[in-house]
């Protein structure tokens, strides 16, 4: 996941788009990157958005997305790895 949120970004940041609304590099997101693990029913997934201005923000859920907070891990990709393992361990207790 690192690798191609790396290459995503090296591709520079993409432009303001104008419609209805005027949006800016970092409100577009430019690549949405996932992992999932579990079952089909019961799936922990959590990944990365890459933003138009180059800014890489974790998240966690599928259709119901929650931005995670990255200050207290040293990268973005970290608090996604750990999301993943905490929701595993958590959904396998609750069988």
């Amino acid at each position: 996941m690192r690798s191609h949120a790396l290459d995503i970004r090296s591709q520079g940041p993409v432009k303001r788009v104008s419609g209805f609304k005027d949006y800016e590099p970092r409100d577009q997101v430019h690549a949405r990157l996932q992992l999932s693990r579990g079952g089909p029913l019961r799936r922990a997934t959590a990944g990365i958005d890459v933003r138009g201005n180059g800014e890489f923000v974790p998240y966690r859920g599928g259709v119901r997305r929650e931005e995670i907070d990255p200050t207290s891990h040293e990268t973005p990709f970290d608090a996604v790895r750990e999301t993943l393992e905490t929701q595993s361990v958590a959904r396998f207790r609750s069988y």
